[in-house]
């Protein structure tokens, strides 16, 4: 059986960001993922935004992970040339009653630790955007987006310049906690058996599952997992936007909102389609919902101009009747197991969060 100092389940963005912190650390590990290469399921189906930190639960791991790593990773963007745009956003209302709203954001905001969003009236905003419906909205400067590929390959090399090694095609079968260290069988064309001093299971859909392959984990603090699906739409029209655009939230979600690439194309969504297995399809007819969405502050949309882009499912670990859920991040003081760092849950702003996350698993590695 070899031995290694840390093995880290699954290679998607805060598998990756974690890899990277904990081998510049000094520690000797190997990456494992079921898949044929990195970032191949919730980090490359998201809207590749950077957050700002707006909307999560006050003094909640997201609403600290998002504010800390939005400002690690405009940084590291920078010293890395990864290609990035500080584009802004918008948060519009398109009637008076939302407009009331619009403070009581702007504070929660603040609570968070966001203190540049700027109200604009009306006019202000259709000043920033001619296109724009609203009766006024929420500028958010230091909303962003992001390649989230040339992100994931910088963490890549930066960890294996760290001396991290990636195995692909490497499920985990099973794992025990043994006298300080943990057992652990990895699958695939080349199965293999390791010991490691640290797991961490970043395998986010999968991490629940991988939980319970951990034989010694309780069972009972292994949340379930729920299947989110997130569907999103192209537009074939050049939208005349340079800011993304988000109506102000509803009960459940965020609404249908308008984010760009890096090559400024238009993208509408997600919207919310609870499942009970992965397909990413998306459903033509799901766009008549997006319509009238949209015209809401974008009352030129043409017909038909919406057409089926890709869907990502989020990582949900409370079921639909829950609006909220938190990042769950456990380590050896909350199950009992030494060397076991548990990420369940790390949806959006995962990406966002990702150096900060990081970070803080660094932190429970080092206790």
């Amino acid at each position: 059986m070899d031995r290694v100092d840390c093995v880290v389940i699954g290679a998607g963005v805060i598998g990756l960001a974690v890899a990277r912190r904990l081998a510049q650390a000094g520690r000797e590990l190997i990456i494992l993922e079921a898949a044929e290469g990195i970032g191949t399921v919730t980090s490359s189906r998201n809207s590749e935004v950077i957050h700002a930190g707006i909307y999560y639960r006050a003094g909640s791991l997201m609403a600290r992970m998002c504010v800390g790593g939005r400002r690690a990773l405009y940084e590291y963007c920078a010293d890395h040339f990864i290609p990035h745009r500080n584009c802004g956003k918008l948060i519009v209302a398109t009637t008076r009653a939302e407009t009331v709203k619009l403070q009581s954001i702007r504070t929660h905001a603040e609570a968070n630790g966001v203190h540049d969003l700027q109200t604009l009236s009306g006019d202000a905003a259709r000043a920033l955007e001619p296109a724009l419906s609203c009766d006024a909205a929420l500028l958010s400067p230091s909303t962003g987006i992001i390649d989230s590929h040339a992100f994931m390959l910088a963490l890549r090399g930066d960890a294996e310049e760290a001396g991290a090694v990636c195995a692909f095609h490497a499920p985990l079968l099973r794992a025990k906690a043994r006298a300080g260290r943990i057992e652990l069988d990895a699958g695939g064309n080349a199965p293999a058996s390791l010991e490691c001093r640290l797991l961490v299971n970043a395998a986010g859909l999968g991490a629940p599952a991988v939980a319970r392959s951990i034989d010694g984990m309780p069972i009972e603090l292994i949340p379930p997992a729920y299947l989110a699906k997130g569907n999103y739409f192209s537009c074939t029209a050049r939208a005349p936007f340079s800011h993304l655009i988000y109506p102000v939230p509803e009960p459940g979600g965020l609404g249908v909102h308008l984010t760009l690439d890096m090559a400024g194309q238009a993208r509408f969504g997600p919207d919310v389609e609870w499942v009970e297995t992965i397909d990413y399809s998306v459903d033509p007819a799901r766009a008549e919902r997006f319509y009238p969405a949209i015209r809401r502050y974008w009352p030129t949309l043409p017909d038909g101009a919406l057409v089926p882009g890709y869907s990502g499912i989020r990582p949900k670990i409370v079921p639909p009747a829950v609006a909220v859920q938190d990042f769950l991040i456990q380590g050896p003081r909350d199950h009992g197991i030494d060397g076991l760092i548990n990420l369940f849950g790390i949806e959006s702003p995962g990406l966002t969060s990702s150096l900060a996350i990081a970070d803080y698993v660094g932190e429970l590695a080092d206790q």
